[in-house]
């Protein structure tokens, strides 16, 4: 199949839903964890949990690197423009995540110079256009944008241009797998690869998975039949008693990955022994920092740090939620005092959030009411 209809079938899509029926056992409960925020929100868009049988249950990851971001590192890098009269540029899913003492753009309303971004290369062009002043990018991302912001500054340095750093808060995607994994109260029966990362990082990387621990992983594309043949895979795998890779995003996803933007990856960053993730706590070799070859552009260099470290609000479950100990609708504060309106934590702003997705998607679903003739 090429187009995107045809991944959209309804026909194929009932066909594909009757054949996860025949292969899940009835005896068993099957719980196969999304590691990817846009599967989530295909899965509540499309409405898929309702073709699939009650004991397959679908487990959302920590695959939102807006998500997965610490409040303190959103307060350390608007403290940073504050504080030097910088140009504090991100994308437009950080703006309305909120720190401690507001959002990006509340931060905006109150006169900081805070601006969207498209691309770090937006950012690289502000500085450009602003000589005399100073444009800090705030970078974030899993293995997917990393490469956008590693050639951004590849530029910025053949160019020589100095009033430009990058914040950067890059993840990569292999610590978390292994740390849900290792998650005593977590139990994943298999996996759904995420389909955005693994067209930098490839396949192959996953393969630990199967083999060290026995669960069965299907990188997935992110339409409805996407989503239901990688679900086939896997049950396939776990009827046979076999656990391996299988790449269902083959018309996109390369087994090795892309080596081209592998080698730029390689070339601007280098592992951070430590790196802090919302509700699942340190994680080593999970992010990336700037290498000593790019400390000019680095702003944790050139500027001082706060290192603020806070948790999120008391009643808000966001870490429970992220690490799929929870459903969005479980959290006290869902569809009540946190809304996409009034978002008070990250998983109910960003546009792969699992709290927004089933808000959006599934909760307003769920308050429709008939309307008399």
């Amino acid at each position: 199949m090429r187009f995107t209809d045809e991944f959209r079938d309804p026909g194929l899509i009932l066909q594909t839903s009757d054949e996860i029926r025949r292969l899940a056992d009835p005896a068993r409960h099957y719980r196969l964890m999304e590691v990817c925020g846009g599967h989530t929100h295909a899965i509540y868009r499309f409405g898929l949990n309702d073709l699939l049988p009650p004991n397959i249950e679908l487990v959302h990851g920590p695959g939102c690197p807006v998500c997965v971001l610490p409040m303190g590192r959103i307060d350390d890098g608007l403290a940073i423009a504050a504080g030097n009269d910088v140009i504090f540029t991100a994308f437009g899913d950080m703006m309305r995540v909120p720190g401690t003492h507001g959002s990006p753009l509340e931060h905006k309303a109150r006169g900081a110079d805070v601006r969207i971004v498209y691309s770090p290369a937006d950012a690289l062009k502000i500085a450009r256009a602003n000589p005399c002043r100073h444009v800090m990018f705030f970078a974030i991302g899993f293995e997917t944008t990393a490469p956008s912001t590693a050639l951004t500054l590849m530029r910025a340095k053949a160019e020589g241009i100095r009033n430009f750093s990058v914040f950067c808060n890059h993840v990569t995607i292999i610590p978390a797998i292994r740390a849900i994994l290792d998650s005593p109260d977590m139990r994943i029966d298999a996996f759904i690869g995420p389909g955005h990362v693994s067209t930098v990082i490839g396949c192959r990387v996953y393969e630990w998975i199967a083999r060290n621990e026995g669960k069965p992983i299907a990188v997935s594309g992110f339409e409805p039949l996407d989503v239901l043949q990688s679900i086939v895979m896997i049950l396939r795998q776990m009827e046979r008693g076999e656990a391996k890779v299988e790449n269902q995003y083959r018309r996109v996803v390369p087994w090795e990955g892309n080596r081209a933007a592998l080698k730029v990856m390689a070339d601007v960053f280098t592992l951070r022994s430590y790196f802090e993730w919302r509700g699942m706590g340190f994680i080593s070799q999970s992010a990336l920092a700037l290498n000593d070859a790019y400390a000019d552009w680095d702003a944790e260099r050139l500027f001082k740090v706060p290192g603020i470290r806070v948790t999120d609000p008391k009643a808000a479950q966001c870490g429970e939620v992220l690490k799929g100990v929870l459903k969005p609708q479980q959290c006290k504060l869902f569809g009540s005092e946190c809304t996409p309106e009034n978002p008070v934590g990250a998983l109910m702003v960003s546009s792969e959030g699992a709290c927004a997705a089933y808000y959006q998607y599934d909760h307003r679903k769920s308050q429709l009411v008939s309307i008399p003739a």
